[in-house]
């Protein structure tokens, strides 16, 4: 029999903490939890905690908060803490004393079915993409960014209206689960790996900036459908909104598409007393939700209540 598990776990947002909840929820030791640093956020610039240590702090977990994972005197904390297994959930990338430090290693949740979608964004781009299955993995962490030998997957279809809110939330509980079997097998020496393998054709999930979220209204109705609901709510897809002299920068969530043949030109708004449509290839995007510079998210009822539109307002 195994050494009982004396596991630290590393992690910032509230996609980690469902986790950490059920590792401690299901009884296994959690001797020390690795944090990001309090940041200063807001007007007034208060210190902000992480996710993760909110709910760490709560719970009694000893908590550990580098800002250099390589500093001498983190290491020698860390080693005092006597771990044997280390998880890692939306944390940042390890050096090799850190993660070859436990005997029985430091594996990784990842919020895709590796090797797929390797990267910082993984649920928006798999959204973006227009996949219509995506998934979790559990995978032994190595030098490379998501790179190591696969221990478990467990997949999840992807709706046609699925946004990248929904879909972090269903694969938030999914992946806990799915750590939860990964530590039981560690526990009892029955762990099997997989190689990931190596393809040509490989879908990245790069790190999501302005640039990649713009709205490119001269694309078909799907890819730009796909593009908004992978970034809706966060961090939000946006374009420019040209009405009369004025060019805003807005930011667009809820949505739904209409199939149909028209001769509008991309980007011209069909509007009515209750709907806001945008011509696009192939048909509309009708908008839901949206939000003026300045101003809170509201639906778009709301906005044609209080809002005056140029005849030849369209986006950009």
């Amino acid at each position: 029999m195994r050494d009982p598990l004396k596991i630290i776990f590393m992690g910032t947002p509230d996609f980690a903490v469902a986790t950490l909840k059920t590792l401690v929820d299901s009884d296994y030791d959690v001797v020390g939890v690795i944090t990001a640093p309090d940041k200063p956020a807001g007007r007034g610039r208060k210190l902000n905690e992480s996710a993760v240590k909110k709910y760490a702090v709560a719970e009694g977990l000893t908590i550990l908060q580098p800002t250099n994972l390589k500093h001498p005197d983190f290491i020698k904390e860390l080693a005092a803490l006597g771990a044997n297994l280390q998880i890692i959930v939306a944390f940042r990338m390890l050096p090799e004393v850190v993660w070859n430090m436990p005997k029985y290693g430091t594996f990784n949740l990842h919020a895709s079915l590796l090797p797929n979608y390797r990267g910082a964004a993984p649920i928006h781009w798999a959204i973006i993409n227009g996949e219509k299955v995506t998934g979790v993995t559990t995978f032994f962490i190595d030098e490379k960014i998501d790179t190591g030998a696969i221990i478990l997957q467990e997949a999840i279809a992807v709706s046609d209206t699925e946004t990248v809110g929904t879909l972090h939330d269903k694969l938030m509980h999914l992946g806990s689960a799915l750590v939860i079997k990964t530590v039981d097998l560690i526990q009892k020496g029955d762990i099997k790996t997989t190689i990931q393998p190596k393809t040509e054709d490989l879908r990245t999930a790069y790190k999501l900036n302005k640039d990649n979220c713009k709205i490119d209204w001269t694309l078909d109705l799907d890819t730009i459908y796909n593009k908004i609901r992978g970034l809706n709510p966060f961090p939000a897809a946006w374009c420019y909104l040209e009405n009369g002299e004025e060019q805003l920068s807005i930011k667009i969530f809820g949505i739904e598409k209409e199939v149909i043949d028209h001769q509008l030109d991309a980007g011209t708004l069909d509007i009515s007393k209750h709907e806001l449509k945008v011509a696009v290839r192939g048909g509309y995007i009708t908008i839901k939700e949206i939000q003026l510079p300045g101003k809170r998210k509201m639906d778009v009822k709301s906005l044609l209540n209080g809002y005056d539109f140029n005849k030849n307002a369209k986006m950009l």
